[in-house]
């Protein structure tokens, strides 16, 4: 049976089937809703016992970083929520090399373990999904 939501046409599937979903964040976490909306629906996700990944590309590698100060701009620093992902059993993070290393980041300057994979990589990881979306 098919249905058509938002103009996406969707299979409904009713099996129960776990799928994998990757989250791709590419957006500074503040002066945009997108990055505090991708934390809202991968914790949605993980609820639905589905397999969530998150993948941090583009300035959404700052969402992560440690000491982030909000204060200035008046709004909630929403980082320390990275780490509940883990009770949500989200524990495949992933950061692109080439995006981390051209903001001059290190693995170490994470707030949360993630695992560095370069752009074959990540193309690769999208490609094995069953869904892939993008914030």
């Amino acid at each position: 049976m098919t249905e058509v939501t938002g103009g996406i046409e969707m299979e409904e599937d009713t099996s129960g089937k776990i799928k994998k979903f990757l989250y791709i964040n590419r957006k500074a976490p503040y002066g945009t809703i997108y990055a505090l909306e991708s934390l809202e629906v991968v914790l949605i996700a993980a609820a639905f016992d589905q397999d969530v990944s998150l993948a941090f590309l583009d300035d959404g590698v700052y969402e992560i970083i440690k000491g982030q100060q909000t204060r200035t701009i008046d709004v909630k620093n929403f980082s320390p929520t990275y780490r509940a992902l883990e009770g949500y059993d989200i524990e495949k993070l992933y950061v692109e090399k080439e995006s981390m290393e051209a903001r001059g980041l290190k693995e170490e300057d994470f707030i949360v373990p993630v695992k560095v994979i370069n752009a074959k990589e990540m193309a690769d990881l999208m490609q094995s999904q069953d869904v892939v979306l993008s914030f």
